[in-house]
């Protein structure tokens, strides 16, 4: 009952007290959102450029990321930048963080938004992990390991001593009570934790964000993850049109799902969020009891360093 209530109350959250018009000018800030050629993270971008901050759109796809900066052009009078980015390939986030490196000396935030729900099972990422694990959980880490530098230079440049990560996870992350590692690459855990491959992928972001932020937070890094709400977005595609049917009363659009991540990155507020877990609308949450399991959150992180050791 408690899962159908906090459900409930995601679909219909209060009124928020921030919205995109309460952000502050963003003229000295570089920033990266993964995912923004579309849905939540393409307004976020949109957000972040009407308030001046220089922002990198990571994505997989030239094609429809250049897409998205031309719209958000035509929309803002600015023009976000492109960076070559498939969180389902290591080599290609290795790469990725060279290429801004190459550019960029100082990250102010970082909101790791892409994702993917639900693919069909056979489908794996280059390196042969779950391709939600993979996509969602162990491709945004690899990411923002590479970027600490630049993400400790902008702290050390910001006027707050400060630079952010958000990590967007899901009201998905409650529905698991642990993780199972043997999960993560293909074989018989694998294939019998199916439907909790997603979850398992969301509670991992929560688990990250909250270890970021005890060996970080006392270096000027805030790390903060969100559920962004029940939202319109190609995270549906893989739906089967019944479902979609069913859920879409109760999903809000991706405007209202870029708030939370906004006031996260951008807010005075933000600051105050270290190792907090967000919900809609720019509120503090409860994350999962077992994201609070310390060793647990040690465990993955060690699982994902000794899985991008060698990239």
């Amino acid at each position: 009952m408690g899962l159908v209530f906090s459900w409930f109350v995601t679909s219909f959250p209060p009124k928020s007290h921030f919205t995109a018009n309460d952000i502050p000018d963003l003229s000295d800030k570089v920033i990266i959102v993964t995912g923004a050629n579309t849905g939540i993270g393409k307004e976020t971008a949109k957000a972040l450029l009407s308030h001046n901050a220089k922002v990198y759109i990571a994505a997989r796809s030239q094609e429809k990321a250049e897409q998205a900066i031309a719209d958000l052009k035509e929309q803002t009078g600015k023009e976000a930048r492109f960076l070559q980015l498939d969180l389902s390939d290591l080599k290609s986030v290795k790469a990725a963080a060279e290429t801004f490196q190459r550019q960029e000396t100082e990250l102010h935030v970082l909101f790791n938004n892409a994702g993917v729900m639900m693919p069909p099972m056979d489908e794996l990422t280059a390196q042969g992990y779950d391709l939600q694990v993979g996509t969602n959980t162990l491709g945004p880490f690899y990411f923002t390991k590479l970027l600490l530098p630049n993400l400790l230079a902008g702290a050390q440049s910001s006027l707050d001593g400060n630079a952010r990560v958000v990590n967007s996870a899901s009201w998905a992350s409650l529905l698991v009570p642990d993780i199972d590692f043997n999960a993560f690459r293909d074989g018989p855990a694998r294939r019998k934790a199916n439907q909790r491959m997603y979850a398992y992928s969301k509670l991992g972001n929560v688990l990250f964000s909250k270890e970021l932020a005890r060996k970080y937070g006392d270096k000027g890094i805030i790390s903060t993850s969100l559920n962004p709400g029940n939202i319109v977005s190609d995270l549906q595609r893989t739906m089967s049109l019944t479902a979609y049917i069913m859920l879409k009363p109760f999903l809000s659009s991706t405007a209202q799902g870029a708030v939370t991540q906004l006031w996260a990155g951008t807010s005075p507020e933000g600051l105050a969020l270290n190792g907090k877990y967000l919900v809609p609308w720019a509120r503090e949450g409860t994350a999962n009891p077992i994201s609070n399991d310390v060793k647990l959150a040690q465990d993955l992180w060690e699982w994902m360093e000794e899985q991008v050791k060698d990239i």
